[in-house]
């Protein structure tokens, strides 16, 4: 039997290009030169890897004309009919809420901007990701903070004055001192604080209505006097020998912004988010990873390749697009597809309006006008040779 050298090797991966992907190419001579280091490797064995090789890969190519968009949509919707409608705890976080399930994947596709439970998984740097204590402080300090949260409050609506008692632990616990809380007050809302006991704060604007004092009053209790706007509720977890923090509410870029945390790992569920601040790509892989994890979690297997042809069709254009009639749906290029998706009358109406021509190119409005469709055998056109 004929030996096979690693020159040998690199000639057949060489004539492989071109058939198959490079990469492919290159995870497969790699394998090959490691393989050949431990073991010799014959002519008839290397012949068989190729084979094999070229063999797998030709069967997992779609063949010519077909129809991806309808194969990816019943291989989402049809697992989606066992989903559950229920919410679920958090990954071990029983403190948590996150949407799981049929929601969790109408959620992603509908392209919704405010979804019911944005969440932040936020990994830490050394030595803040090894140290509780440093974990929970940073956890602590990102917490929006309200009036509510460290104070008592009370008001005398017909004086127009509101008096606050101050929780000093509450305080000390968030870094927070009398005098910042109401410079805070006063600088956002323009009023006069005063200050008494230490702990006591009182706001007076007699010229006001009552009305008016009951906006002030409700301004007053929902102002954010530290934290992260939108972080709501942080808890720490120790995770693989390290300690991660888990958010209720979401806002990645002053996330990100902070020196302790770990920009690489740190991620959050909202995907307009991700959108705004790393970029469409991210997203499109946001919208992955988010579909993929919610249909795993309910036990259902879809291959990736669907996911990512319907997470292409959402943000091929820069911008995060929904599957339903206000995105991807509603703005296809021809008229009797609008038409046949929902609102047909109106669809009609607008496109005679603007002098509209469909040139009946999609799967559609060929069936609408009875001809065959551009797909499968539909695609060719053959020519009697005479």
């Amino acid at each position: 039997m004929t030996k096979v050298t690693e020159e040998t090797v690199r000639e057949e991966m060489g004539k492989l290009e071109g058939k198959v992907p490079s990469y492919v190419v290159r995870e497969l001579e790699k394998a090959l030169l490691k393989r050949l280091k431990e073991r010799e490797i014959t002519r008839e064995q290397l012949n068989k890897v190729i084979k094999a090789v070229m063999d797998a890969y030709v069967n997992v190519l779609v063949e010519p004309g077909e129809a991806v968009g309808t194969v990816a949509a019943q291989s989402i919707g049809e697992p989606g009919t066992q989903m559950t409608l229920r919410t679920f705890h958090y990954a071990g976080v029983a403190e948590l809420n996150v949407t799981l399930g049929l929601p969790r994947l109408i959620e992603i596709l509908d392209a919704r901007k405010q979804i019911s439970n944005p969440l932040m998984t936020i990994y830490l740097k050394p030595p803040h990701n090894t140290n509780k204590d440093r974990a929970k402080k940073f956890a602590s300090r990102i917490v929006t903070t309200t009036i509510e949260d460290i104070a008592l409050t009370e008001s005398d609506m017909v004086r127009g004055i509101l008096d606050i008692s101050l929780n000093k632990g509450e305080l000390q616990e968030r870094g927070l001192t009398p005098k910042e809380v109401a410079k805070k007050i006063a600088d956002e809302l323009n009023v006069e604080v005063g200050i008494s006991g230490g702990f006591r704060l009182r706001i007076r604007h007699p010229e006001a209505g009552i009305t008016e004092f009951k906006r002030l009053v409700a301004k007053i209790k929902e102002l954010p006097l530290a934290g992260i706007k939108g972080i709501r509720r942080a808890l720490v977890r120790e995770e693989g020998g390290e300690f991660v923090v888990y958010t209720e509410g979401s806002n990645l870029a002053e996330i990100l912004e902070q020196p302790e945390v770990d920009v690489v790992r740190t991620v959050t569920n909202d995907i307009h988010e991700i959108a705004e601040v790393l970029g469409i790509e991210a997203a499109r892989n946001a919208i992955i990873e988010e579909a993929e994890r919610t249909l795993q979690e309910q036990g259902l297997e879809v291959d990736i390749r669907h996911i990512m042809l319907v997470a292409d069709m959402m943000t091929h254009t820069g911008v995060i697009r929904q599957i339903g009639r206000h995105g991807i749906s509603g703005e296809k290029a021809s008229v009797l597809a609008r038409a046949a998706f929902e609102m047909t009358t109106q669809h009609l109406f607008e496109a005679s309006m603007h002098g509209e021509s469909d040139r009946l190119t999609g799967i559609i409005e060929n069936v609408i006008a009875g001809q065959p469709i551009p797909l499968g055998t539909g695609m060719v056109e053959l020519v009697r040779k005479m």
